[in-house]
């Protein structure tokens, strides 16, 4: 077996020369990255890693660390930095104008410190939001490339509640809420006027919007894409900008000259073998490097670009790997016979036990103690057999998470068995997340975690079968006279709220499960409720109120002051439990149900609730076996469907409520109460504090959310 180490040696040479070669992206000893931003040169954080011009601060007093233009330390924040595009994504600037501001305004939107930086005309489009007055914005003299005082934009944005609801394009601006203009090429700083009209100032104006002006230069990339637009003018029209990552796009060259002038000078920046020299065609003057065809890396660094290794391959080693390769081959058939067997045996050995280790197997025991371990690990084989080697047949659905099959064990135990989507580490650590929750939990509304399986590449998860499909299933059936009589449903609405309630407060550790909807609530034969799909779930120990996090969950359900924050509570849950009445109450579609003012089904239903036309929208065959009972589960819903999470009742809360509910005598009078914590029927808010400059505004933000509605998605 020795004689083959050389070949093999001789193979994996053969199988690198496919293989491109590391890149360098900085000089040596020069800081790679600041936080999640690479930092390739010609940028730089200290004295002789970057070009002149182009030193970034790295300030580690965020956390993760933030990375800014300019020597000073009070640049613009990077967000990205790309050589190839010889761009740099930034973070926009917006400018707030109090309404009836009638003198001439100077914006710098680069500063001029930033000198081989300059606004891309490409990549860019500059913004106006608000409504009441005629805006006109000129360039300054201070402009590069620009003669001062040419009009680059001209409009007068109306807003009325009406105009709201005819947008035709929500991803364009077209004079309703904002205008866009194209950016000229070298702008840095313009000059605007505003004219306030009376005529629209009398109109009706939406509830949400401020007489306030913002003025901002964004990427269009990032403008234009979704959520759609009429959201992104919602934030900037009533101020809710604290914490938005508003992007904007720098172009620069290395030098401010042509590449023949450029070429003659000893700080030339194309300094790598096999690149070449361009004239600038985007917004900056000048001249940029790039890696020539068959070559990728940074052209301002030596030997920043490279190829393939085949490309430095001497024709004696090709040789030599061809010969190697033969022997390898003749030795391999004289050994087969002596060797496959053992080898083969090895192998699987290997196999398995890499596989378990990847599955955090070890990790999967630390959690649960060894007794109970052996019950839940099954073989690979044992899986195969009970899915007849995972037969398309045997599948039931495709979640989130996962593909989940029918499966039967060796003792006649129906199963599901659940199989993740990809290979990849995002999928292993969700895999890992909902055993570790699950081994946990024992509750007669959740699904039973029987084990899963570690052996394989792909991980295996096997919980208990729910034969009678999804709440959503049996909701939105197309026969309307087999939907779930209101009975059922308001005893699966309190079985989910008292599975919530455990999760939030009796498990060992409180758990956020971040995607309830009717989806993920499956129903036994006797349409018992059981909550299932653990994969998004977020623990929160006893010490902690809150925790931040990327954003999980499905639209229309998705809890607004978690989307905005990624500040992660129990509340959360109660958002998405307040939606899931809602659907109880009304048979609609929470993620595509557009009213005809243009109002989503959480917005739609709050307004006719307040406006005590709840009849309007509530499913017949609930308004006809048990309004009253309706009438406060509606109450309850509007409480869960509150803004800010600290007004909305805990799951507890909700499950009293529902328990008395279903043993008690209707009273009515409940709902005059729930709708007076609500605030009264009208709805209305007391004076909030404005912030962001605007003055105070008669509307809370609960109703800024549900009128943003309107706005066309």
């Amino acid at each position: 077996m020795r004689s083959l180490v050389m070949p093999m040696l001789l193979i994996q040479l053969a199988a690198a020369a496919a293989t491109p070669l590391a890149a360098n992206i900085t000089l040596d000893g020069c800081e790679r990255k600041c936080g999640e931003v690479d930092v390739p040169y010609p940028f730089g954080t200290s004295y002789g890693c970057h070009r002149r011009g182009f030193k970034v601060i790295c300030d580690r007093a965020y956390s993760p660390p933030k990375l800014f233009l300019g020597g000073d330390g009070a640049g613009l924040e990077v967000l990205g930095i790309s050589v190839q595009n010889r761009t740099v994504r930034v973070r926009a600037t917006i400018w707030s104008f109090a309404a009836d501001n009638t003198s001439d305004v100077v914006v710098k939107i680069i500063p001029a410190n930033l000198e081989p930086y300059v606004l891309s005309t490409d990549r860019n489009s500059l913004v106006i939001v608000g409504c009441g007055f005629r805006a006109s914005a000129r360039t300054t003299v201070s402009s590069l490339q620009l003669q001062g005082d040419a009009v680059i934009a001209s409009c007068a944005p109306s807003c009325t509640v009406n105009n709201q609801q005819k947008h035709q394009q929500p991803n364009l601006c077209e004079g309703n809420g904002c205008c866009e203009a194209a950016i000229p090429t070298g702008l840095s700083s313009l000059s605007i006027h505003f004219s306030w009209l009376d005529t629209n100032a009398a109109t009706v104006r939406a509830p949400w919007m401020t007489p306030n002006v913002s003025v901002l230069a964004v990427e269009q990339e990032w403008w234009r894409e979704t959520p759609d637009i009429a959201f992104k003018i919602w934030l900037l029209s009533s101020g809710h900008v604290t914490g938005l990552v508003i992007p904007v796009v720098l172009d620069w060259t290395v030098g401010q000259s042509s590449c023949t002038a450029a070429e003659t000078l000893p700080e030339f920046g194309c300094v790598s073998k096999n690149s070449e020299c361009l004239n600038s065609t985007s917004s900056a003057y000048g001249y940029v490097c790039r890696c020539n065809d068959g070559y990728d890396g940074n052209p301002y660094v030596p030997d920043g670009c490279q190829g393939s290794r085949r490309n430095h391959l001497t024709a004696g080693v090709l040789v030599s790997i061809g010969i190697g390769i033969g022997l390898f081959f003749l030795l391999l058939g004289l050994a087969a016979t002596f060797g496959t067997r053992r080898l083969n045996i090895r192998k699987a050995k290997k196999m398995r036990e890499y596989f378990f280790k990847q599955n955090h197997g070890l990790l999967l025991r630390q959690l649960v103690d060894k007794d109970i371990a052996k019950r839940m690990i099954f073989s690979l084989e044992e899986l195969e057999e009970a899915t007849n080697k995972f037969d398309e047949a045997r599948v039931l659905g495709d979640g989130g998470h996962g593909t989940v099959y029918k499966g039967i064990l060796s003792n006649q135990r129906v199963v599901a068995i659940k199989k993740s989507r990809a290979v990849v580490q995002k999928e292993i650590d969700e895999f890992i997340n909902e055993v570790a929750i699950l081994s946990q939990i024992n509750h007669r509304n959740i699904v039973r975690l029987f084990g899963c399986c570690l052996e394989t590449e792909v991980p295996l998860l096997v919980y208990e079968f729910i034969s009678n499909g999804t709440l959503y299933a049996h909701l939105h059936v197309d026969d309307p006279k087999k939907p779930l009589v209101w009975k059922n449903r308001l005893r699966i609405a309190f079985e989910v709220a008292s599975s919530l309630a455990y999760l939030h407060s009796a498990a060992t550790t409180s758990v956020v499960h971040r995607d309830i909807k009717t989806t993920n609530i499956l129903l036994d034969d006797q349409l018992v409720a059981n909550i299932s799909d653990f994969g998004a779930s977020r623990g929160i120990s006893i010490d902690q109120a809150v925790v931040t996090t990327g954003i999980k969950g499905t639209h229309g359900y998705l809890d607004p002051e978690y989307f905005y924050t990624g500040r992660l509570t129990e509340k959360s849950d109660v958002y998405s439990y307040g939606v899931i009445l809602v659907e109880l109450l009304t048979r609609k579609k929470p993620s595509v149900y557009i009213s005809p003012e243009g109002l989503s089904l959480v917005a739609h239903f709050i307004m006719l609730l307040n406006q005590d036309k709840l009849s309007e929208i509530l499913d017949e065959q609930v308004a006809e076996e048990g309004e009253d009972e309706a009438k406060q589960v509606a109450a309850i819903a509007a409480k869960c469907l509150r803004l800010k999470g600290q007004n909305r009742p805990t799951m507890r809360n909700v499950e009293m409520r529902l328990q008395r509910l279903q043993g008690s005598d209707i009273d009515i009078s409940g709902v005059e109460e729930h709708l007076a914590e609500l605030g009264g029927p009208a709805y209305v808010g007391g004076n909030g504090e404005a912030g962001y400059n605007y003055s105070s505004r008669q509307y809370s933000m609960e109703e800024e959310i549900l009128l943003s509605a309107s706005l066309e998605r």
